[in-house]
């Protein structure tokens, strides 16, 4: 499992984003809308409009980790 180190800061982007973007436009709104390097080592996190998917931004070095978590409410209690 790869960790973040504990100097990583992470950033969230506000507002709902495209969940079609993955690497490349994901790391494009990091650096025009955050106007921040997504090639620093910080972990950026993003979500759509529902707030069910999540996708986090990681670089490493020369790789890039990006994850994608989907969030499911259970309707049985």
């Amino acid at each position: 499992m790869m960790l973040p180190a504990n100097d990583v800061r992470v950033y969230l982007a506000l507002g709902a984003t495209d969940m079609r973007k993955f690497i490349d436009g994901l790391s494009i709104l990091v650096s025009q809308q955050l106007t921040l390097d997504p090639f620093a080592g910080h972990l950026f996190g993003f979500c759509n409009r529902s707030r069910t998917i999540i996708k986090l931004l990681y670089w490493v070095a020369a790789i890039s980790v990006g994850l994608q978590i989907t969030l499911e409410v259970s309707k049985d209690f």
